[in-house]
């Protein structure tokens, strides 16, 4: 390691270099961070305190919820403390541990909306065998997967980088630690590593949106059959799907399917899946699921009422 890494930490550009810019983006991104928490943490705490709320669809939304909250935690509490520091530097272990934890709680999510889609799947075309497919013990088994997938494709991830030698510049044009800006500090030919993390994370990303989009799609073939009370109700669940995981893998898609190569809107880009995937998912689960909004109002009233007593 000693040998390898004559770079000690790397200084963040940052979104703007502009004083004012980073000021006005330092309120928002608090303000939107502070949404992210509390907003997926009710969610997480609605499902948990709901008996209504019991079905393996909302089991694997708290989850979901869950995971947006340590993946959002990942990035965005740097990048605000960073938006007021005139010097916005990381340690070279702090930079390995944040690639880490961005792809395992990255790699987790995208699991987690796959295991989401399979539930729809039973839910919609077996309906009948529904509950017996998906007990409780199947869903902590998914669960459980997601999570050991999220972190077999981080392992792989920092793997790669890990020997990787770092001896001359260590300016990132980000405003957190990313495999393919890394790549370009490397004082070594890293066009082969480029096209195995392409191959570990943009194939996982295509891979598992396509599967999900081929999940959808016989879903919404066999809705013909349905009445249109059941295809309403069906497609507001799965259309709330479709929205988010369109917009978490198209960004993901975007940037980790491009070997070796870093765009200017690139950090735009990453804004987006850090920051505002996680800030929409409880808005679009919440507002388009009338069981949700009513367990919600039940919470709030109950919260209410103790805070009388």
């Amino acid at each position: 390691m000693a040998n390898t890494y004559n770079v000690t930490e790397f200084i963040f550009l940052g979104l703007s270099p502009n004083q004012e810019v980073q000021t006005v983006c330092f309120v928002l991104f608090l303000l939107l961070y502070t949404a992210i928490v509390l907003g997926n943490l009710l969610i997480v705490l609605t499902v948990m305190t709901s008996r209504s709320l019991g079905s393996p669809l909302y089991f694997f939304l708290s989850c979901l919820s869950f995971v947006e909250i340590c993946y959002s935690s990942t990035s965005a509490p740097k990048l605000i403390s960073d938006l007021l520091a005139e010097r916005k530097a990381i340690s070279l272990w702090g930079c390995m541990t944040q690639i880490f934890f961005i792809h395992f709680f990255g790699g987790t999510e995208m699991f987690l909306l796959t295991v989401m889609a399979y539930d729809r799947y039973v839910a919609i075309c077996k309906p009948l065998n529904y509950t017996t497919i998906m007990n409780r013990q199947v869903c902590a088994i998914l669960v459980g997967a997601a999570w050991v997938g999220g972190f077999v494709h981080s392992f792989a991830q920092i793997l790669l980088i890990f020997h990787l030698p770092f001896c001359g510049p260590n300016v990132i044009d980000h405003y957190f630690c990313d495999l393919l800006p890394l790549l370009k500090l490397a004082c070594s030919d890293t066009f082969l590593l480029g096209l195995l993390m392409v191959a570990n994370g943009g194939t996982l990303s295509v891979v598992s949106f396509v599967v999900l989009l081929i999940s959808y799609v016989v879903i919404l073939v066999h809705l013909r059959s349905r009445s249109s009370e059941g295809r309403r109700k069906a497609l507001s669940t799965c259309g709330s799907h479709i929205t988010v995981v369109s917009l978490f893998f198209g960004p993901c898609i975007f940037i980790y399917l491009r070997p070796s190569t870093t765009l200017s809107v690139d950090k735009m880009v990453a804004v987006f899946y850090t920051v505002i995937t996680p800030l929409l998912n409880p808005v679009i689960y919440s507002l388009r699921n009338a069981e949700m909004k009513k367990a919600v109002k039940r919470l709030w009233i109950r919260t209410m009422n103790l805070d009388e007593k």
